[in-house]
């Protein structure tokens, strides 16, 4: 059978699996190898020329960011994380030696936010500032922001509220920063948020306004109150052109990263990234940066709890229905409930949605019990402590090599006849400031999950 007569069978079995929460993978035949210098996502224009504007005033707040965070100290206010080489979890992942190398871009040890929120978070906030202070005479443009941390400055900042809707990371990214700087910060938290989250943000003087009901609800009331007050700036995790692309300069830090390794990205030598995906602002910022700054020979793929499908649920639809749809993963009779807080989301972003397009190489799915397993392998091989939303992409190499919508797309790609060449890059969330008490308890059902399956 060719391709376009196997092709409905394996749409079918991809909504059957999708359905009962069973893991599966989507393929995105939309993807192009050159799109566009400039991609227009809910009408707005965006390039790398954005990403590098966002990557200099990450480089001007810097000094500011060294003073008011002394874990920032030592790397002079850089917020980064570093890319650990993963052989030694290869073998546990069920990887051969002919399937390329591994590696571990670890934002789980960012440090302050101590998640992939960090970067946009961080970025969203310091925009905001940073326009308040020109405006207010606080800093001069080419001056140095460490004048911000003075009380004249605090007091000008702590006039203005910043708020988010968060199931946890991003929020605390925003919280602890917002309140670092002098703002009034307020996080309105979903029911499945996790009550260590909570209570940091409070020790750092955040105000934490709990909602019944998931993600969605948490962000449409943050949002509603923030409408009413002329002084709040409410960071939409949705729509933030900011947050994205806060989040995707990263990209340019990865780059000399790979080539500090003596890696490679050119047709014989593909890069493949496996993202874990809650509303997809931080994926898809990291994904526009890395296809901006590394050409057609990176894939991104997105990984999801399989209760919590919204970004595949959204693709699928955009790809059969055409856009304008906006799916919820309750649609497809699933719960969104799971232990990847961060993840617990119902419905996709439209702005990372739309952006993605041409971007995303695809989406897959990952169940609970195999996020504590690899949580488990991690810290067995590699001594990394992750949470378990920082799990959902070690189950990528797999997808590909191991299942036939995975195999099929190797074939497609022609990266089956230069997967040994390969390098796959696993992108973890969090876990730096993980409670001991917490994290034992994910090691303790990961240890578990792992002797179920002998």
């Amino acid at each position: 059978m060719t391709t376009a007569e196997t092709q409905p069978a394996m749409d079918a079995l991809l909504a059957t699996r999708l359905r009962n929460a069973q893991p599966a993978l989507w393929t995105n035949a939309a993807r192009k190898a050159q799109p566009a210098a400039a991609l227009t996502a809910l009408g707005r224009s965006i390039s790398l020329d954005d990403t590098k504007a966002a990557a200099a005033r990450l480089a001007r707040f810097a000094p500011l960011l060294a003073q008011v965070f002394p874990e920032l100290a030592a790397t002079g206010g850089v917020v980064e994380s570093p890319l650990l080489p993963a052989a030694a979890l290869a073998p546990a992942l069920g990887m051969s030696d002919n399937q390329g190398r591994l590696f571990i871009k670890a934002d789980h040890s960012l440090p302050v936010a101590g998640s992939i929120k960090a970067r946009g978070g961080m970025h969203e906030v310091l925009e905001f500032a940073e326009g308040l202070a020109l405006q207010h005479g606080l800093v001069q443009p080419g001056g140095d922001y460490r004048a911000l941390a003075t009380p004249q400055a605090r007091e000008v900042l702590g006039r203005y509220q910043v708020a988010v809707g968060s199931t946890g990371n991003l929020g605390m990214s925003i919280g602890v920063v917002a309140s670092a700087l002098g703002f009034q910060a307020t996080v309105h938290m979903s029911a499945d948020a996790k009550e260590w989250k909570k209570d940091r943000l409070r020790q750092r003087g955040v105000l934490v306004v709990e909602h019944l009901g998931d993600y969605e609800r948490a962000v449409a009331a943050g949002r509603a109150e923030a409408a009413s007050n002329p002084l709040c700036h409410f960071v939409d995790d949705e729509q933030s052109f900011s947050l994205l692309l806060g989040y995707s300069a990263a990209a340019l830090h990865l780059q000399k990263q790979l080539a500090e390794q003596g890696v490679a990205v050119d047709a014989e030598h593909p890069l493949i990234v496996y993202l874990p995906c809650g509303v997809g602002g931080a994926p898809a910022g990291i994904t526009f940066g890395l296809r901006q700054v590394l050409g057609p020979h990176v894939h991104c793929f997105f990984a999801e709890p399989v209760q919590s499908p919204c970004f595949m649920v959204q693709m699928m639809a955009d790809a059969t229905q055409g856009v304008g749809q906006h799916p919820s993963v309750y649609d497809w009779g699933l719960t969104n409930r799971t232990e990847a807080d961060g993840l617990a989301v119902p419905r996709a972003s439209l702005l990372a949605a739309e952006l993605m397009q041409p971007l995303l190489s695809g989406v897959f799915t990952v169940a609970d019990d195999t996020l504590f397993a690899h949580l488990v392998r991690v810290l067995d091989a590699l001594g990394e402590r992750i949470e378990p939303s920082a799990a959902a992409g070690f189950s990528g190499p797999a997808m590909l090599s191991g299942t036939t919508a995975g195999q099929a797309w190797l074939r497609s790609t022609g990266i089956d006849a230069v997967l040994h060449n390969a390098t796959h890059l696993v992108w973890t969330t969090g876990g730096l400031l993980v409670p001991d008490a917490q994290y034992q308890g994910f090691v303790q059902r990961g240890r578990s999950v792992l002797a179920a399956q002998g």
